[in-house]
């Protein structure tokens, strides 16, 4: 069931690896299929080793309908998101160093790229901490994300969301492109150039318009 959305699970997975956002067996990949099960990636699994057969398939109250891996541990967090967020379909948990770093020293990144406001729609705000394997992630992603497709987790890593896995990526991507530049700059000045709201408008407008298909 569901084969061909199981492999673009994997192949996120690999992207996450591939762009440095993860390491080994870190964080997870989810989605939520039309007719409402959820896919999530194993629990303690290296990407580039999983297979098809590996991505449990469970509804939303959590009951494994096909898969004999144990679920990631952060489940039940994924699955306090798409029961409080009906519009998302699809979840990315990632420990990339730089936005997690930026959690360490403010309680927001605030929009320095258009690519973040392209990608997230504008600034990040940082959650208060939220241990690995509780629902209190979830609660957290919920209660701070607003109208953006992130949020950072303090001392702890990122969740992205999105309408499909692609937006859900090219959010965590450009999260830490925007992260990396902010700590840059931060450690050449206090004084960061922001964009102001009507370039962030503007920047989110242009990506609805970006690339060959919709998000």
């Amino acid at each position: 069931m569901f084969e061909n959305e199981k492999q673009k699970i994997i192949n996120t997975g690999l992207k996450i690896d591939k762009y440095g956002l993860i390491a080994l067996s870190g964080g997870n990949v989810s989605q939520r299929m039309p007719s409402g099960e959820i896919l999530v990636t194993p629990s303690g699994m290296i990407y580039e080793e999983l297979n098809r057969n590996d991505i449990i398939i469970m509804d939303i109250n959590g009951h494994i309908l096909e898969g004999t891996r144990r679920p990631s541990v952060d489940t039940t967090a994924l699955l306090y998101i798409y029961s409080h967020m009906p519009e998302v379909n699809a979840v990315i948990h990632t420990h990339q160093p730089y936005a997690t770093a930026v959690s360490l020293i403010a309680d927001e990144l605030p929009c320095v790229l258009t690519t973040l406001a392209n990608a997230t729609r504008g600034s990040v705000k940082v959650c208060p901490f939220s241990s690995a394997a509780s629902e209190q992630m979830g609660i957290e992603t919920v209660e701070n994300i607003d109208n953006r497709l992130a949020v950072i987790l303090k001392n702890h890593g990122v969740i992205t969301i999105g309408n499909s896995l692609k937006q859900a990526l090219y959010s965590c991507v450009y999260l830490e492109e925007a992260a990396k530049t902010y700590m840059i700059a931060k450690s050449a000045s206090d004084s960061i150039s922001q964009l102001t709201r009507k370039q962030i408008y503007e920047a989110i407008e242009v990506f609805n318009h970006y690339g060959q298909d919709k998000r």
